[in-house]
């Protein structure tokens, strides 16, 4: 779009149907030409998962009128989908700035159109707001959050009547209604308050009754209850329930951070408020050092995500990726279910294609059924969905820190996940284990797997034109071989098809579409390539495997798999 479309963009924001704080604002971006252009360009796009964008003013940011258009074309997607139904939605939101102001919007919005809505009275987590959904009957509900991303940004997640984020077919259909709003005069912003209600502790209380009754092993609990556990929020939403829900459990040992206890969306303490990210946990892990604490946990923003520190063989605090965590999780679950002969064969977990295939080893171990879902907690809601009544879902998880243990909320929920990690960790302990030991035990029983993250940025319209580009690139070139070994499957979900390198056959993909490419090797190895959907990042996840026999190889090991890690690096000269 050229400057001149540009600046005709903004111009109709200097209409008196936008508010004037708002017009003042557009009419101070005139002197900028390039944030003129980074905030009107183009539309904030509604996307499969809601919206996600820098707060300000213009239509390419998240303000009043966007998140009220947005919310007007969800209120007549609903309508034409429940017609003569009386309609009902559940609104939370977390700790960002702006957040209980989105909040308010999106519930006047809504009542405004005849739809009642349950508010959350104080920011709570994104797991909470989908078990509202449920508990409510709710036809949907939204979540004000960008979870992670820097204090610049907001969100909105939109969720169905299962509690989980919609998928397909409402996806693409509420996002044609959303893009049929073409103006801010088709929003109806004037709320009725009779239909909006206050919700609150009473919903937490059933909330974490819920999740206590996930506990597989409540006497090992009462016999390590003062396992020293250092917990931090990071400023956000799991301040209350978290530590609640750990003292509910049992655990009488729960270290507070007290800087990060306070609720505040320009995250002072952290320059990230990502618990995938070591610096975030910085403060924690020296309180732990400080307190001589056994375990570490910090959530996101939003209470979706937890990462964890535990003691390693030489007593230091080690971080652990969401994949290892997710695996200690899925063996607790599936040995002591077994354990308990509560695996009656008709069970199943859930990993995203991107997560660790331990998950799969195990599965196949203990006759368990495994589905793979594309990235996004949303697929494995919907596999939840689909199998209701007829499987039982133990757990399913992802590699970014997200996990669900059971099928109340329909999301990844930090809350439960902090208190199964801490019954875990009890659990070893009443085995002569640390956490640590735990992990190590899984690899020799199933396969050391060595994973790695890497995002790119590119920030901006060009950042976006530069990732379409990679994307294209490792489409029309794939590598022949990653670190000396053949490529001999290339996974494509955005063709929805695989291809065997050694015949040339493809075979269709049975999942949903989405800009992703796999490649795996003769030996083991996998990397996948995809475009984050809600970051201006591309994203490379390698997957590196070995046989472990006995403890006393992991260090040997995980330092041969660390250097193939690099010879993939500089072959796909990604530096």
């Amino acid at each position: 779009m050229d400057k001149l479309e540009v600046k005709k963009r903004a111009e109709l924001w200097l209409s008196p149907d936008f508010d004037e704080e708002t017009r003042s604002r557009v009419k101070e971006l005139f002197d900028n030409d390039k944030e003129l252009t980074e905030s009107f360009y183009k539309d904030l796009e509604f996307g499969t998962g809601g919206l996600r964008g820098i707060m300000g003013v213009g239509t390419n940011r998240m303000n009043r009128y966007t998140v009220g258009m947005a919310t007007q074309g969800l209120a007549n997607y609903l309508k034409k989908q429940f017609p003569s139904t009386s309609l009902s939605a559940a609104i939370a939101y977390d700790c960002r700035n702006n957040s209980p102001f989105f909040a308010e919007i999106v519930a006047n919005v809504f009542s405004a159109n005849g739809i009642k809505v349950y508010l959350f009275s104080s920011l709570r987590p994104t797991p909470e707001l989908s078990f509202a959904v449920r508990h409510f009957q709710c036809n949907t509900g939204v979540m004000i959050t960008a979870s992670h991303n820097p204090k610049e940004y907001n969100g909105y997640k939109a969720y169905w009547n299962d509690g989980g984020q919609v998928t397909a077919p409402h996806d693409v259909n509420i996002i044609e209604e959303v893009n049929k709003i073409k103006s801010v005069k088709e929003v109806n912003f004037e709320a009725n308050p009779e239909l909006i209600v206050s919700i609150g502790e009473e919903v937490d209380k059933i909330y974490l009754e819920k999740l206590k009754s996930l506990s597989i092993s409540p006497e090992v609990i009462e016999k390590h209850n003062d396992i020293k556990i250092v917990y931090t929020p990071l400023h956000g939403a799991g301040v209350k329930l978290a530590p609640e829900f750990l003292n509910s459990l049992g655990f009488r040992n729960i270290i507070h951070v007290p800087e990060q206890d306070v609720n505040d969306g320009n995250f002072p303490t952290v320059v990230s408020p990502n618990p995938e990210e070591s610096s975030a946990l910085t403060l924690a892990l020296k309180k732990a050092q400080d307190e001589n604490a056994d375990l570490v946990m910090a959530t996101d923003p939003d209470a979706d995500r937890v990462g964890i520190a535990v003691r390693n063989d030489e007593g230091e605090l080690q971080l652990l990726n969401g994949n290892q965590t997710a695996a200690i999780l899925t063996y607790y679950c599936l040995e002591n279910l077994s354990r308990q002969k509560k695996l009656k064969g008709n069970e199943y977990i859930v990993r995203t294609v991107v997560t660790t295939h331990l998950l799969t080893t195990m599965a196949k171990h203990y006759g368990v059924e495994i589905f793979d879902v594309l990235t996004g907690f949303k697929y494995i809601a919907e596999i939840i969905r689909e199998n209701e009544g007829k499987k039982t879902f133990i757990c399913g998880g992802e590699e970014s820190y997200g996990f669900l243990v059971g099928d109340f909320v329909r999301d990844k929920d930090a809350i439960i996940s902090c208190g199964m990690i801490a019954e875990v960790a009890a659990w070893a302990k009443e085995n002569g284990k640390s956490l640590y030991d735990l992990l190590l035990d899984i690899y020799s029983q199933f396969g050391l797997h060595e994973e790695k993250l890497l995002s790119i940025t590119k920030k901006g319209k060009e950042g976006l034109e530069e990732i379409k580009e990679m994307m294209k690139n490792y489409r029309n070139n794939p590598p022949q071989k990653i670190a000396g070994s053949k490529i001999v499957t290339i996974v494509d979900y955005l063709t929805k098809q695989q291809t065997d390198t050694l015949t040339g056959i493809t075979t269709p993909v049975n999942q949903h579409q989405s800009d992703v490419l796999q490649f795996f090797t003769q030996d083991g190895t996998v990397v996948s390539v995809r475009p984050s959907g809600t970051e201006p990042k591309i994203k490379f996840y390698f997957e590196l495997r070995s046989d472990m026999e006995n403890k006393a190889e992991y260090k040997t090991i995980l330092k041969q798999l660390n250097n193939k890690y690099q010879t993939i690096i500089n072959e796909l000269r990604l530096f």
